[in-house]
């Protein structure tokens, strides 16, 4: 048997990609011919591609502070506006340190890590000198950075450190980092903003996964009042405090399918509608003094960007980049300069810098090395298919350069986390570097994802691993379809919840796929809800209504895999970080085991110094390299000595 990683790159590539959607009335994507060959890069030379994240300005914007993998491991660097390389102000071997903000008058530094990927995170503070301070010192406690307080004078952490299971608000001097007790949380409540004179908080409570409320406490009377009660289910989330003080914005489902941008007048009590689109408005922001808004949509799958004069709601144009989705917009407290990133699906996030309302934009990194030319790789395109009761789903559909209907290619159905989760549209390495080697893959939007509307998401409320993963099973004949996927060779891969849905896959309907991969996947969903982490314990009423009652036993029982793990006949791969605070390293032990039992063929990852997820180039690497050897060994099929490869 000769792999498809070693054979397809032998001829000419005979595809493009989808240019249109397929829905319940439309054909399936037809196969196009264009003329050139796909190049097959290591992953050595994908994993050469630099990630970067977050962008804080320093107190004179003429650098920017960030965070980059270009070490292998995730460390703290500053990249100057005029351009040139990048510095780095952390040299971490070990642990992933990722950046939070420069200080509003002087160059120290906030940033946050955690234990070998264990999520139990603190905040720290680099000095300018070098030392380093940790801001949330002791065991077993998680930190978060909430941001600076409006005038500077102070910023806020959130700490575990009274109670595992709620977080309490601690305000610190930026002088000395002295602090104090700001918001003792006794409800299990989720912080949404601090108003600029420091007396109202926005807090959220998790009511169900459909009906989120949003509170105002006075720390001057001690009073906090429901301030978004509605009759019926609504799912509200704070956008913060208007600069000026007078209004919380925040977004709402309020007799609507999607989201909208709201505002509450905090003298009167009155609630007014900003903003609204024909998908979620799923976030904005105000810049330093309240001059422009930024808001983000999620339109489809991909993030569209809007910028505008907060007074007028006028449009602010943003600089134009073809065939880039800009995101992550930030300004500086001058509001003079702004600094954004801009990637595709061939194209990594890059760092750009520009001034606002100009035409032109100067990129600060190049992500994507040398090595990898981007017209070998692929974008991903929107993809509909009408599902097993006519349900429209979509999801992401890859197709590989050496795709056609005279060479068809093995194919992988990609579930993403959650539940509720949603695959999106952007550069994806791991998904890259199996497509690059001639796989194609469809990321699933299954009912139950987040991003198509309310009804869309309740769909597989309390029927997951049944309703949701009949739409994957489902899913398989648009894939066909098409005529450049192998029908016989089709398996499916997914992490967190989707390592579950590869499970179930493999479990619940045996002859579906032809092998699974699952990435820390749940086998054992009564252990888990037992098991959740206590920080988590504000959204144990969400979870409970999307999953389930938590001391439902036998209901957990009949949906584990663990359970009926001698259903599973089909090849299975499983990767799982040892430090996973949620998905634990046993759900993965005694699923191996399990299946191993039936003399099925069972490849198990396990990294020790990894949590959920992988972020060490040198554990990516092997995980990667690992999941295309099991394809090619369990997925490839012969080759017909006389087809033209």
């Amino acid at each position: 048997m000769r792999s498809f990683s070693t054979v397809m790159c032998c001829g000419l590539a005979s595809t493009c990609l989808l240019s249109t959607c397929a829905g319940p009335d439309s054909p399936a994507p037809e196969a196009e011919a264009i003329d050139r060959p796909s190049q097959l890069y290591s992953i050595q030379e994908f994993l050469g591609t630099t990630r970067f994240s977050g962008a804080s300005f320093s107190p004179d914007a003429s650098k920017i502070l960030v965070s980059s993998n270009a070490t292998g491991i995730v460390n703290a660097y500053s990249i100057p506006v005029g351009g040139g390389e990048p510095t780095a102000l952390t040299q971490s071997r070990d642990e992933s340190i990722f950046s939070l903000s420069y200080f509003p008058d002087d160059e120290r530094f906030l940033y946050t890590a955690d234990q070998g990927g264990n999520e139990l995170n603190h905040v720290f503070v680099k000095e300018t000198s070098g030392t380093v301070v940790d801001l949330t010192p002791g065991e077993d406690l998680k930190a978060t950075f909430y941001g600076f307080a409006h005038d500077d004078q102070t910023f806020f952490v959130g700490s575990t450190e009274r109670d595992p299971r709620f977080v309490d608000i601690y305000e610190y001097q930026t002088s000395d980092y002295s602090r104090e007790l700001f918001y003792r949380n006794e409800e299990g409540m989720n912080l949404g903003g601090v108003a600029p004179d420091r007396r109202h908080l926005v807090l959220s409570k998790i009511v169900s996964n459909a009906d989120i409320d949003l509170y105002l406490h006075d720390r001057s009377s001690g009073e906090t009042e429901l301030v978004t009660g509605d009759p019926e289910e609504v799912i509200n989330r704070s956008s913060g405090f208007s600069p000026d003080g007078k209004y919380l914005y925040y977004t709402t489902d309020r007799d609507r399918e999607f989201t909208y941008l709201a505002r509450l007048d905090l003298e009167t009590g009155d609630s007014e509608k900003v903003l609204e689109a024909d998908w979620d408005i799923s976030f904005s922001t105000f810049s330093k003094t309240g001059r422009y808004l930024t808001v983000g949509i999620n339109a489809d799958a991909r993030t569209e960007l809007r910028f505008y004069e907060a007074a007028t709601m006028t449009p602010v144009p943003l600089p134009e980049l073809p065939d880039a989705e800009i995101s992550s917009v930030r300004l500086a407290d001058d509001e003079k300069n702004m600094a954004f990133y801009a990637s595709s699906g061939r194209i990594p996030r890059d760092l750009f810098y520009a001034e606002i309302g100009g035409s032109a934009a100067t990129q600060l990194t190049t992500s994507l090395p040398s090595a990898i030319d981007e017209q070998n790789l692929v974008e991903g395109t929107v993809a509909r298919f009408a599902s097993y009761d006519g349900l429209d789903v979509p999801g992401i559909l890859y197709r590989p350069h050496q795709a056609s209907t005279d060479n068809p290619v093995p194919a992988l159905v990609w579930v993403h986390g959650g539940p509720g989760g949603q695959s999106r549209l952007g550069y994806i390495d791991v998904i890259q570097y199996l497509v690059n080697h001639g796989v194609a893959i469809y990321a699933i939007n299954n009912r139950g994802s987040s991003g198509y509307g309310k009804t869309f998401y309740h769909l597989d409320d309390r029927k997951h691993g049944d309703a949701d993963l009949d739409d994957v099973v489902a899913s398989k004949q648009m894939l066909i379809d098409t005529g450049w996927v192998d029908p016989e060779a089709i398996g499916i891969i997914g992490g967190s919840y989707g390592g579950y849905m590869t499970l179930a896959a493999l479990t619940f309907r045996p002859d579906a796929f032809a092998l699974g991969v699952d990435l820390f996947g749940i086998s054992n969903w009564y252990r888990t809800v037992q098991n959740i982490p206590p920080w988590w314990e504000a959204q144990r009423t969400l979870l409970e209504r999307e999953m389930g009652d938590f001391d439902d036993e036998e209901f957990f029982r009949a949906k584990s895999p663990l359970f009926h793990a001698s259903n599973i006949t089909k090849p299975l791969m499983v990767l799982q970080g040892a430090n996973d605070p949620r998905v634990l390293k046993v759900e993965s032990d005694e699923i191996v085991e399990a299946v191993r039992a039936n003399g099925v063929p069972v490849e198990y990852v396990l990294f020790d110094d990894e949590g959920h997820g992988f972020v060490k180039k040198q554990n990516q690497a092997k995980a990667y390299e690992a999941i295309l050897s099991f394809l090619d060994e369990h997925l490839a099929k012969p080759v017909d000595p006389s087809a033209d490869v």
